[in-house]
């Protein structure tokens, strides 16, 4: 595993290097980017290096994504960032200086090596255009101060966590035809453990969100008795759905379920950003 991981951040490194103006350091620094390469080991131990390649660089490219948008400075910029991006996925090639978009044509162009990509482009797609949509909304909430969401309407935004968006390209570029034939339920699945994910790196990042003016589920009401009952209940019925699953793509649901695991772990102690990290 922690060869996996080694290997996965000496990839990281590589595009970091490549695309300087996306990952300033701090805080991407070599730190957080063995934290991802460790995340996506921890995750899926059973894969190769090549075969977690994806799912590190789609991880490296989220956190490039949802900085951009935060730092949008109006709506016309964050539309733009948008548009470019789904143009990219569509297919077309990034604008010159769009280091955004030339990180995401590299994921789209390691999937299109991929046979069964051609099967499932549509859907790695809209993964794409909801973590953008959740993204470029939740910015609209951080700039309307009298409009802040429900609860229920934050976590039903978690696209922009980008978990699901990770997980499908995973799940594209090294699923069998068991996993590909089962990707509705699985996608499924992954959004209920993409809201447990995201509950628990609130709880996890409050003092920072509070301090940066970032959205957190304990600026719109709950407390943090009431964010671990959610947790609880939530967790309760994705883990019946992930016992099902289980019994047909036994591999997947696993990976979800460490999914999980490795994040509950991994916010007790810390998050990606560190603790000094000024996003």
């Amino acid at each position: 595993m922690c060869a996996l991981a080694a290997r996965g951040q000496r990839d990281l490194q590589t595009l970091v290097a490549e695309h300087p103006d996306l990952f300033p350091n701090p805080p991407v620094d070599p730190a957080m980017l063995g934290a991802v390469a460790m995340s996506t080991a921890f995750i899926a131990p059973w894969c190769t290096a090549a075969e977690l390649r994806v799912a590190n660089r789609a991880s490296l490219w989220v956190t490039a994504e949802d900085w951009q948008i935060e730092r949008g400075g109006s709506a016309a910029a964050v539309d733009a960032i948008v548009t470019r991006c789904l143009a990219v996925a569509d297919g077309s090639p990034p604008a010159d200086g769009d280091q955004l978009g030339h990180l995401l044509a590299r994921i789209r162009a390691d999937l299109d090596a991929v046979a069964a990509f051609a099967d499932h482009r549509e859907r790695w797609r809209e993964e794409v255009r909801r973590m953008l949509a959740a993204d470029a909304r939740e910015w609209h909430w951080r700039s309307d101060p009298g409009g802040p969401p429900t609860v229920e309407e934050y976590l039903d935004n978690a696209d922009g966590f980008g978990a699901t968006f990770v997980n499908v390209s995973h799940w594209i570029a090294t699923g069998d035809a068991g996993t590909l034939a089962r990707l509705d339920e699985l996608t499924t699945a992954s959004r209920q453990v993409q809201q447990i994910v995201r509950l628990v790196n609130d709880l996890a990042s409050y003092d920072r969100d509070r301090a940066t003016g970032d959205l957190n589920v304990l600026a719109l009401g709950p407390d943090q008795a009431d964010v671990r009952r959610l947790i609880g209940e939530r967790l309760a019925r994705c883990q019946r759905v992930l016992a099902d699953l289980a019994r047909v793509c036994p591999r997947q649901a696993a990976y979800l379920s460490r999914e999980i695991g490795f994040t509950t772990g991994f916010y007790r102690m810390t998050d990606f950003w560190g603790d000094g990290a000024g996003r």
